[in-house]
């Protein structure tokens, strides 16, 4: 059976660091970083990027759609 494997890019200099996708990532894989963009933000990166299974939950819940999802099987 297939596990699926996530990943997610961020466009770091749209993100506003309003944190609500660090909130509904149910597997901990994103927090906001220390760095910040132009605007002066704290953007969102992946901090355990093994753990994402690309459920799309930050994806879906930020509100300037500055998450991109992907995911691929990975043979076991």
């Amino acid at each position: 059976m297939a596990k699926i494997k996530g990943t997610i890019v961020v466009d770091t200099e749209k993100c506003k660091g309003c944190g609500v996708c660090v909130t509904s990532c149910p597997t901990k894989t994103i927090a906001l970083g220390r760095e910040v963009n132009g605007k002066g933000y704290n953007y969102l990166q992946i901090v355990n990027p093994e753990t994402c299974t690309g459920c799309t939950n930050c994806a879906v819940v930020c509100p300037d759609t500055v998450i991109t999802v992907y995911r691929a099987k990975v043979e076991q």
